[in-house]
């Protein structure tokens, strides 16, 4: 991982990234080096994490991970964006109309940051908020790819590593997906992100056409084929709707 900054609070902050993309724990000695600090830096870095409620420290494993503050300020952030309280039950009665798992994302660089789910009554999502995905694999990340206006300019600066091996690699192959997004207003992937997972994601839109967000449908491919998925497009644009009518701007 390399060095975000310099400054104390830039450290510390890189040191929450890592730990994020560590839920199973990292040790002092492990993280330090992924960081490129000195052990004692990096020691110092986790315990005032661990002393701010940042950070959890398991005595017998010797492993950090993050602590339940991040949650809290999660919470809040989701809240003041209007993503819990206005989108909440929206996700919960497009769940339940389409009994598959909903999933609401924004962009956040280059990929797709997932800020609610709702599981689907016999299905789990397979992302859950504050995961990431790249632009270019998940029908969520390709939407926010297309509706960017300087989408072009993104694909250019994409890292197209595969997921699975029905990811897209290719950068003109990309670019006939964007374009086709464009024209139906929905992106759809079969086992592009996830082995064994189809999705179907629609843009939402506020009134002057501003892109504020992502609203997709994921099921299991034995559960739902794609074209079965691809009927559910007026219920799931309808929700997109409503749900960017309810987002602050």
């Amino acid at each position: 991982m390399p060095a975000k900054g310099s400054n104390t609070v830039a450290k510390a902050f890189q040191m929450l990234e890592l730990l994020g993309e560590h839920p199973e724990g990292i040790s002092a000695a492990a993280a330090a080096e992924a960081t490129g600090h000195p052990f004692s830096t990096g020691y110092r870095l986790l315990g005032g994490l661990v002393e701010s409620g940042y950070a959890d420290f398991d005595p017998v494993s010797k492993l950090y991970t993050l602590g339940l503050e991040v949650f809290r300020l999660s919470q809040k952030v989701a809240h003041r964006r209007g993503f819990t309280g206005a989108a909440k039950e929206l996700l919960r009665t497009l769940t339940r109309t389409t009994g598959e798992s909903s999933i609401l994302s924004v962009r956040q660089g280059n990929a797709s940051l997932t800020v609610l789910t709702v599981d689907g009554p016999q299905y789990r999502t397979t992302t859950d908020p504050g995961d990431q995905a790249p632009l270019h694999t998940s029908a969520l990340g390709q939407v926010l790819l297309a509706f960017d206006p300087e989408h072009d300019a993104v694909i250019d600066a994409l890292d197209l590593t595969p997921r699975t091996p029905n990811s897209i690699t290719d950068p003109a192959r990309l670019r006939e997906k964007v374009a086709r997004i464009r024209e139906l207003g929905w992106a759809g992937q079969s086992e592009e992100n996830d082995i064994g997972m189809n999705a179907l994601a629609v843009p939402v839109l506020d009134l002057d056409g501003r892109l504020l967000a992502a609203l997709a449908l994921a099921a299991p491919v034995f559960r739902r084929s794609l074209d079965e998925l691809i009927e559910l497009v007026p219920q799931l644009t309808e929700t997109a709707t409503q749900v960017a009518a309810r987002l602050p701007r």
